[in-house]
């Protein structure tokens, strides 16, 4: 089968897709990558054939002050844009990133099939929880229900505002006011990171995190009997600044870490800080890492979160914006990690200090990490879709 994946550049969503490019590979498919010109040499190394994304870089009309505009608005255009190299391409599937929404519309134009790719839980909104992005858990009794209710009614506007942006938009690149959605939802998650809902969407399927390391590269742990602490930088934008900065002030053996203990501070653009010899900081697969490590300080963004749940190791989260505030607290529901915000090196240090000392965030880390037995392989799903 051949198949289009259509992500955005940003990290958090060019490499699930990348990730779930080797997946069709080793299915014996032919997956073809559309995302931005940064990650071209980083697809065709691992085997993966690329096309640029044509149109990531805004026009002088976009707004992207507004969140709908920005997702939709340009969406649309970079839909009409693509749509020749994906006709050229005659995929049997187009799968495309949430938040990347030229995907969808163009296989809609080309009348092709097409299923969408959520790189984190399933955040549509739900008649049975607070708004997502508030990190509250669902209202328990009389209060909490009607505090949800009320919280709903207040986000409701935004929601329609963005589907009316769609409707319009969909009208100007000539489809149908009227969004059919995707095939399948694929809901690249852990299943302990997801919140039940009483109406979740037929279409959707949790399939599991997709990871991919950028990198061969291995980071060498300095030497020492101590525990191996491993601090990941957020690639968002929206990341809390200074983390590395604060952890390696923070977290020094002897003051704030046991005697022996050494920290990884792994991040893709390598060292711009001063290292001390218990220290190091680069580029380096952080599966391997997390072999070793018994913490992880990061910023609650869902590829490092999954992929540390998985190792089953417990976490500090220091959450900056976008989803990593309610990634965030659901890991501190779960009860594998402490949160801490703001970032100050005294709140890291007694964070850091509680969750090594007490074994029940490891043992709550390795129960999420198992409920990865609960998924749907998404190559499978994409197949029946495709064929349905």
């Amino acid at each position: 089968m051949r198949v289009a994946i259509v992500a955005g550049p940003d990290p958090g969503h060019a490499f699930p897709a990348l990730a779930l490019c080797l997946r069709f590979l080793a299915d014996g498919d032919s997956p073809t990558l559309l995302t931005g010109t940064q990650w071209r040499d980083t697809a065709r190394d691992a085997g993966v054939e690329f096309r640029e994304l044509l149109g990531l870089d805004p026009a002088d009309t976009d707004d992207d002050a507004d969140a709908g505009a920005k997702i939709h608005r340009r969406g649309a255009r970079m839909a009409v844009l693509n749509a020749p190299q994906l006709r050229e391409l005659a995929p049997d599937l187009v799968i495309s990133d949430v938040i990347t929404t030229a995907g969808g519309l163009a296989a809609e134009l080309l009348g092709l099939p097409w299923v969408e790719l959520n790189p984190h839980p399933l955040y549509r909104p739900s008649k049975g929880l607070p708004p997502i992005g508030s990190g509250l858990a669902p209202g328990v009794g009389l209060r909490g229900r009607l505090r949800d209710a009320v919280m709903r009614a207040l986000s409701a506007r935004s929601w329609r505002e963005g589907m009316r942006q769609r409707s319009d938009v969909r009208v100007e690149i000539g489809l149908p006011a009227d969004d059919p959605g995707p095939l399948r939802r694929l809901i690249a998650t852990l299943p302990a990171l997801e919140v039940p809902r009483p109406d979740w969407p037929a279409e959707a399927v949790v399939v599991g995190p997709l990871h991919f390391e950028p990198t061969a590269t291995t980071l060498e742990v300095p030497p020492g009997a101590g525990p191996v602490i491993v601090v990941a930088p957020s690639t968002a934008t929206t990341g809390a600044g200074g983390l590395a900065e604060v952890a390696l002030q923070a977290l020094k053996p002897g003051e704030g870490l046991p005697e022996g203990s050494r920290v990884v501070v792994s991040r893709l653009d390598g060292a711009d800080v001063a290292v001390p010899p218990w220290a190091v900081v680069g580029l380096g697969r952080q599966d391997e890492l997390l072999k070793q490590a018994d913490l992880v300080i990061c910023g609650g963004g869902h590829g490092m979160v999954s992929k540390t749940l998985l190792a089953g190791v417990p976490m500090v989260v220091v959450p900056g914006g976008g989803d990593q505030w309610e990634i965030a607290n659901r890991v501190v529901r779960q009860g594998s990690a402490k949160l801490v915000r703001p970032l100050s090196a005294d709140a890291l240090a007694l964070a850091v200090g509680e969750v090594l000392s007490g074994p029940g965030f490891r043992d709550a880390a390795r129960r999420a990490g198992a409920s990865i037995a609960q998924v749907q392989d998404p190559v499978r799903v994409c197949h029946e879709a495709a064929s349905a």
